[in-house]
């Protein structure tokens, strides 16, 4: 179903997408906060069950059976595995990272997934988008700074993140031609549950106070909201308007980061996040002037649309 693509419809997917991100921001500033009193594993647990959780109260009834109907099950699985292990190594990485050096170094995922598209799908890249895939793993190098002091291993997780996110992607893109999006997210979120309960619990170790109960609550809150929130935007304006304003999310982080954590980041982190959203927006441009030429918009991002997505 094509969106209609009225300046009103825009306008408020551009204002519900925006409050997705800003639910995307708070849930990795909780998720930090969290992992300093919880285990990482009953955190991460925690976050999808939740999730599950309020999905199944809040959206099962409304669809029934529909909810976990499935024609591709082991895709399914594997989409949940791959949600699961790149929320665990965002968290991970959380420990020692400021949040503006994890989302800078995964704002790269958009340009793996256009590499990506043409590794699995075949699809076309020409020059242009190509150099846009360069200069933004020259914008990670900028960010971690090899062979220096400021480089960490724990930068190494949300670089690994991203790559994730790409594979996460085209998993989704196969999905979507079977299976609704309501049921690929609530199975993701379940699986991934469902999964790391043994861990979770093995290591259960107990809030020590109800705030501590309720930011966990807000934790699996913000991702379902977020995730709904993203869902709902595609609705009312396609992905080539959304993905510019998904960016913000970097601001958002720094701004968390600072009046939360204390943190700022370095001059390395802005310029190399500089460059990395740079080239995804000029991915973005060339991929919607390909797409004025071939057929208008999808309603929902493509592999190489350019948008940031959302491991959470």
């Amino acid at each position: 179903m094509l969106v209609d693509d009225s300046a009103r419809n825009r306008l408020i997917g551009i204002g519900i997408s925006s409050v997705a991100v800003l639910f995307f921001s708070t849930l990795d500033g909780l998720g930090k906060y969290l992992i300093q009193f919880q285990p990482l594993v009953q955190v991460v647990w925690l976050r999808f069950a939740i999730h599950v959780a309020l999905t199944a109260i809040f959206v099962g009834p409304i669809y029934g059976p529909r909810l976990y109907r499935t024609r591709q099950l082991k895709l399914q699985l594997f989409r949940a595995t791959l949600m699961g292990t790149m929320t665990g190594l965002n968290f991970a990485a959380l420990q020692t990272l400021q949040l503006a050096e994890t989302g800078s170094i995964m704002f790269l995922a958009p340009l793996l997934i256009a590499g990506l598209g043409w590794f699995v799908f075949g699809e076309q890249l020409d020059l242009g988008r190509w150099l846009a895939i360069l200069t933004g793993f020259i914008g990670v190098l900028v960010i971690l700074q090899p062979g220096t002091g400021q480089f960490k291993l724990a930068m190494l997780l949300p670089l690994a993140a991203a790559f994730g996110i790409a594979a996460f992607n085209l998993v989704s893109r196969r999905l979507a031609a079977t299976d609704a999006p309501v049921t690929t997210q609530f199975l993701s979120g379940l699986g991934t549950a469902v999964v790391l309960a043994p861990f979770a619990l093995w290591n259960w170790q107990a809030p020590e106070s109800l705030s501590q109960w309720l930011l966990l609550i807000a934790l699996g809150s913000s991702g379902a909201v977020g995730h709904y929130l993203l869902a709902l935007s595609f609705r009312y304006a396609p992905a080539s308007t959304l993905a510019p304003f998904q960016y913000f999310q970097i601001f958002w982080m720094i701004a968390i980061g600072y009046f939360v954590f204390g943190d700022l980041p370095t001059w390395t982190v802005v310029l190399g996040s500089g460059i990395v959203v740079a080239s995804g927006l000029y991915l973005l441009y060339r991929e919607s002037q390909v797409k004025a030429v071939a057929k208008p918009s999808a309603s929902h991002p493509g592999p190489g649309s350019g948008a940031p997505s959302q491991p959470d």
